[in-house]
């Protein structure tokens, strides 16, 4: 199973596109009541709560469900959770129909365009854990100056490593790679009858990882200049062609799977890169395939991942604010974010979980060492849109010029901020 869109929300390609899904689909306030959550009024009724996520998978599902259960029945509202098989569809077929979620996972990319159309609810500065909340994170669900919603978790990509066959094919802990060279021999040494060395997405939210390494990225850190047609991106591009025309990289889809996950439970690829949501889907659908973790190798630059995040929004037509509030003050609570930790793997988005999940999780260290050093995905208002037509253009990656994609890229990111 695929994690919808990767914690990254994407709707149409901007190149074709004649209005932003972003902006289009919003509903804005239509409700007699205020809904500024600045304000501190909120509505409130006794219907129920409707809570809509993008999952990795069941262990996800399961635990996401398990928690807005327990909520229910201490509040007495009714709530259900909605596992979506295409989130940013049906997030923005329901504002359009004015009858969106109450709660969602919610990405950085997607706020700007919610927010500006008046689909969400400002309730950030409500939170009573607001001062709880990694300071990046807040930052990264802030828009024109307020708050929108709560961080749920983050993760960075990390090297995920089929410890059996590392060991089959004489490798030790000492050949675990630190730079791109070592990267393509281990790589060319793992691959073999049935599997290739490394699989992963192919798209940016995976290949991304590279340009950060080589000290690019598509967009600079505050998403207000486009640099994604780089020198460095450029050689990242170049770098990874080269392991795909070489047979030692392949794309999960080329491996008959739907993400690199999947490709690394099913034996496809010896090694993936992925974030921390893949420890929950191994546990349920590959336990019997040993792992470790290990930080990306440097790149020109050095080191360098990606980092994502989603929040939980709350619908601005929501009938029922107040509960819907109180409910995700308790999804990201200590004891919650602990819980979903152990589930399926994020990182608890609030600073008092930190070392109760070191201790629980030695072997996933490397994916908070990398908080450090990871760059975050664009987040102007219509960038996923540029994502989607980019992560097509990757797809044909081993026969494509990287200049040329990455030219394209520049010239849409570059019409978003005019």
């Amino acid at each position: 199973m695929q994690r919808p869109t990767h914690r990254w929300l994407a709707g149409g390609a901007v190149a074709v596109a004649t209005a932003l899904a972003l902006t289009a689909c919003g509903s804005g306030f239509s409700g007699s009541g205020s809904s500024d959550g600045a304000s501190g009024k909120l509505t409130s009724s006794d219907k129920a709560l409707t809570v809509m996520i993008g999952s990795s998978g069941d262990a996800e599902t399961a635990a996401v469900k398990s928690a807005v259960s327990d909520w229910s029945t201490s509040d007495g509202t009714k709530a259900s959770v909605i596992a979506a098989s295409d989130l940013n569809q049906q997030l923005s077929q329901g504002f359009a129909a004015k009858k969106p979620a109450d709660v969602f996972y919610l990405s950085t990319d997607a706020l700007a365009g919610y927010a500006s159309n008046g689909s969400l609810l400002a309730y950030g500065d409500q939170l009573s854990n607001k001062s709880d909340f990694y300071p990046s994170l807040v930052k990264s669900f802030t828009y024109d100056g307020k708050f929108y919603c709560a961080p749920k978790d983050f993760s960075t990509l990390q090297l995920i490593i089929n410890t059996d066959m590392w060991s089959a094919a004489g490798l030790t802990d000492s050949d675990i790679p630190k730079t791109w060279d070592q990267l393509q021999a281990v790589a060319k040494k793992l691959t073999g009858a049935g599997h290739v060395g490394l699989g992963i997405s192919g798209e940016y939210a995976r290949i991304g990882s590279f340009m950060t390494q080589a000290g690019g990225n598509l967009m600079n850190e505050d998403s207000t200049k486009a640099t994604a047609n780089s020198d460095a991106n450029v050689k990242a591009l170049d770098y990874v062609k080269t392991l795909l025309n070489d047979g030692d990289l392949k794309y999960a889809k080329d491996l008959g799977a739907g993400w690199g996950g999947e490709a690394f439970g099913k034996g496809l690829a010896a090694m993936t890169i992925e974030g921390n949501w893949i420890t929950g889907a191994l546990k349920s659908d590959f336990p019997n395939v040993k792992y470790k973790v290990a930080e990306l190798p440097e790149g020109p630059a050095g080191k360098g991942t990606l980092q994502f995040t989603n929040c939980w929004g709350i619908a601005a037509d929501s009938p029922n604010q107040a509960a819907a509030l109180k409910l995700v003050q308790k999804l990201t609570s200590k004891d919650d974010q602990l819980a979903f930790s152990k589930a399926f793997g994020p990182m608890p988005s609030i600073k008092s979980a930190a070392d109760a999940w070191k201790s629980a999780n030695p072997e996933l260290v490397p994916f908070l060492s990398a908080a450090d050093y990871a760059k975050g995905v664009p987040t102007a208002k219509g960038s996923a849109d540029v994502v989607t037509d980019l992560n097509s253009k990757l797809e044909s990656l081993a026969t494509g010029d990287p200049k040329t994609i990455l030219d394209a890229t520049q010239k849409n990111l570059e019409a978003l901020l005019k």
